[in-house]
This record gives structure tokens, C-alpha cells and sequence, in this order.
């Protein structure tokens, strides 16, 4: 009798526990071919986790190459392609399965990969030989090596595709590349160690940051003609035209309109080591790793507008989609800053895990993922409307633990394919 009644109670109260968490947890009903997913490459166990963003749990683990480090999804088909530093190749997972489906291989130690918007093509930046691979994506080949600067560390591809700009950390340039006629069209002296980069919505200006010197370069991007006619392949080692002791290069492709040139340096924090642009391309915050702040620059005039103290060695940042707040992670005080872009302040700080580093939103925004580095570990905060006698318009929801020293993410939200 007393075991009936105490399911008769208990009932109630799970059912009560299980409606407030899965409304909270929701997401849109897609049906059951939905698939959201956060992949994370994890350095030091040669790995790639995948969580399930509909359960928040580990979904699979996919071991890849040697030092796994960037990462990237395709956004016009289901597959994810992970950069392996030690050995020189690219790992291409199939977001359906979650299995390796092929391995690129390109040149001496590649960081990043960056995939043009219409899903074709993907370039890779290899420090150890100064040089970007070109990959064709829909058959998975590399189309040719494209010399650059000494050291590149990244290579971004702009939203309209026609140019991809690579930070060259070696010789503290700047190369311009054609990707319509696959050849490099300027090599741009900047400002010391250049690193991250971001490209207008536009394409019509790429911002650099430069750690050694705690400046900001902007560069003007040459507007190029969408009519030239692609080469037949590219060049094995195609070098770049040097710009003639001046940060002005004329641009060499036929379709130019107007040169690739270095509008100004901006001086922001010391150690400037990553760039967050808004969504609606009007702002962007840099990350000010040694002054502990952030610097907010008006893109239109390449002015920078304000700088705010925002914790102890701030490493990257994200801005939401509706442009209205920053989330910052503070590598040396395991937090996360959240900044109300609109009021200009910071309106909390969230406890996460060791040395949190890259961050990602889930698309509802609902989510933010933060990479804890040192614990190994994927926290995931929760934005939520609160409801009376809740503190707090943010919660951590669960620490997912991942592989050893994960140092890149990506989400990717999907339909499965009618084959599968």
C-alpha cells in the first residue's frame, strides 16, 4: 500500500520536473529527419566530439588526423571538414553519419579552414609552407597551391566569394587573393603579427588584427569583376605581386575596378587577438587579450569608438544575430562577459569552466557553447525569459565533457537527406 502511494505521488512530481525542463529545452519540431549538432576538435586526442544539440549529450566521438585544429561547416551540404596540424590533411565528415568520408591532403601545417558561401570551395592556410591550398569541395581535390607571405596563419574567403584575405604572421603582410582567377593579386606590408581576420557583409573591406603591435589594420578590398573568365587550373606555386615600398598595391587581376589598399591602422588594447563583427556589419569588437578589454570599431569610418574593461584575458567573442548583445570569454578568469551592445556595458559575467576559449550560438540563439581548453569540457549557458522568483536572465544548463585540449567548434543544423 505504501509503495502505491508513493508512485501515486511521485508521478505528479516527475511529471511536473519533466514538463518545466523539455519547455525549456525545446526546440522547433522539424520531425525526425532534424539533426543539430556541435562538432569540436579536440588537439590532444586526435578527435572530433559531436553533441547532440536536441539532448545536450555526447553523440559520437570521430577520431580524424593528427592535431585536429580548425574547423568549418559546409552550408550548402551535409559535411564539416576539420584541419589536422600534424598531419597536413584535411578530414571530411559526413554530418549524417558522423563518419570520415575522405582525407584531403594539402601542404605544411595548416590551422584553419574557411568554405566560400555557395558551398564549393575551401582554403586552407599552411604556415609551415607558405602557401594556401585550394580544395574543390564537390570533388574533393586539391586544385593548386597558391604562394603567399611567410607564416600564414588564416585565410577568410569574403561573403560574395570573388577574394579571400590570408594574415601572413611571418612578415607582417597581408595577401590578397582572386578566387575567381585563383592567383594572387597583392601583398600588403600591415602592421606586426597579423592574425584574425574579418570581412565586411559587403566584401567591400577586410579588417586584421595584429597582436604585436596592438593595432587593427583596414584594408579596402579591390571590387572585382564577376565577368572574368576562371582559369582552365592554377598555378602549383603562383607568387603574389609585392607591393613596391608602400602599404598601397595595385591589384593584378584584369576585372579590377580599383585597388586592394591599407585605408588605416587602428590603434586598439594591447594583444589584440580576435575579431567579432555585428551581423549587420557596423561594428566590430576586438578582443584585447593583455588589457583585460575590448575595443568597439565603427567599420563605416574606421574609427574606434570605445573601449571597455571586460575580464582578465578576453580570447574570443560572438554577437547574436538581432545585433544586440556580445558574449566575451575571459580565458585567465573562467568567465563569460556578456555586453549589451545597445546600452554599451557589461550587464553579467557567468562562471564556466578552465580557460574557455571558442565560443558558438545554437541558431535559436537560446545557447551559448563555450570551449573550456584546459578542462576539457563544452559549457553550455542558457538564455532564457525569467519567470517570478528566478534570479537572472542566464543559467548554466550542463558541462559536457569532450576530448583533451578542444580548441575549435561548429554547429550545424540540418534535414537528412531523403537517401537516408
Amino acid at each position: 500500500m505504501r509503495k502505491l502511494l508513493f508512485i501515486v505521488v511521485l508521478i505528479p512530481i516527475l511529471a511536473g520536473i519533466g514538463w518545466w525542463y523539455f519547455r525549456e529545452r525545446a526546440l522547433p519540431d522539424y520531425g525526425p529527419a532534424f539533426r543539430e549538432y556541435a562538432y569540436v576538435t579536440n588537439g590532444r586526442s586526435n578527435t572530433v566530439s559531436v553533441i547532440d544539440l536536441r539532448t545536450f549529450a555526447l553523440a559520437k566521438t570521430i577520431p580524424v588526423g593528427s592535431e585536429p585544429t580548425g574547423i568549418a561547416a559546409n552550408s550548402r551540404k551535409n559535411e564539416i571538414y576539420v584541419v589536422n596540424t600534424n598531419s597536413n590533411n584535411v578530414s571530411v565528415i559526413d554530418a549524417e553519419t558522423n563518419t570520415v568520408v575522405a582525407t584531403i591532403g594539402v601542404h605544411g601545417r595548416p590551422y584553419f579552414i574557411d568554405v566560400a558561401a555557395d558551398g564549393k570551395r575551401a582554403y586552407v592556410a599552411n604556415s609551415g609552407s607558405s602557401n594556401v591550398s585550394v580544395i574543390d569541395l564537390e570533388k574533393r581535390i586539391v586544385l593548386g597551391n597558391i604562394r603567399v607571405g611567410a607564416a600564414p596563419g588564416l585565410a577568410r574567403v569574403s561573403p560574395d566569394g570573388s577574394t579571400v584575405v590570408v594574415s601572413n604572421r611571418g612578415d607582417n603582410t597581408v595577401t590578397i587573393l582572386d578566387a575567381v582567377n585563383l592567383r594572387a593579386r597583392a601583398t600588403l606590408p600591415v602592421c606586426q603579427q597579423p592574425e584574425d581576420i574579418a570581412i565586411l557583409p559587403d566584401s567591400s573591406k577586410a579588417f586584421v588584427s595584429c597582436s604585436g603591435s596592438s593595432q587593427v589594420a583596414s584594408i579596402a578590398l579591390a571590387n572585382t569583376n564577376s565577368q572574368s573568365t576562371p582559369r582552365n587550373g592554377v598555378d602549383k606555386e603562383d607568387k603574389p605581386t609585392q607591393a613596391a615600398g608602400s602599404p598601397t598595391s595595385e591589384a593584378q587581376s584584369s576585372g579590377s575596378q580599383k585597388n586592394d589598399r591599407v585605408l588605416a591602422l587602428l590603434d586598439v588594447g594591447h594583444t589584440p587577438v580576435s575579431l567579432a563583427l555585428k551581423p549587420d556589419g557596423g561594428e566590430m569588437i576586438v578582443c584585447n587579450f593583455d588589457s583585460d578589454s575590448i575595443s568597439i570599431v565603427e567599420t563605416g569610418n574606421d574609427e574606434v569608438g570605445s573601449s571597455t574593461e571586460i575580464g582578465q584575458h578576453p580570447a574570443h567573442g560572438v554577437v547574436t544575430l538581432d545585433n544586440s548583445r556580445l558574449y566575451v570569454s575571459n580565458f585567465g578568469s573562467n568567465s563569460i562577459a556578456v555586453y549589451d551592445i545597445d546600452m554599451g556595458r557589461r550587464i553579467a559575467t557567468l562562471t564556466v569552466g578552465s580557460r574557455p576559449d571558442a565560443l558558438a550560438l545554437t541558431p535559436d540563439q537560446n545557447y551559448l557553447l563555450v570551449l573550456d581548453t584546459q578542462s576539457g569540457d563544452l559549457t553550455v549557458i542558457q538564455k532564457r525569459t525569467p519567470r517570478k522568483l528566478e534570479p537572472g536572465e542566464y543559467s548554466l544548463l550542463t558541462l559536457i565533457p569532450v576530448g583533451v585540449q578542444p580548441n575549435a567548434i561548429v554547429v550545424k543544423a540540418f534535414m537528412m537527406s531523403a537517401k537516408k
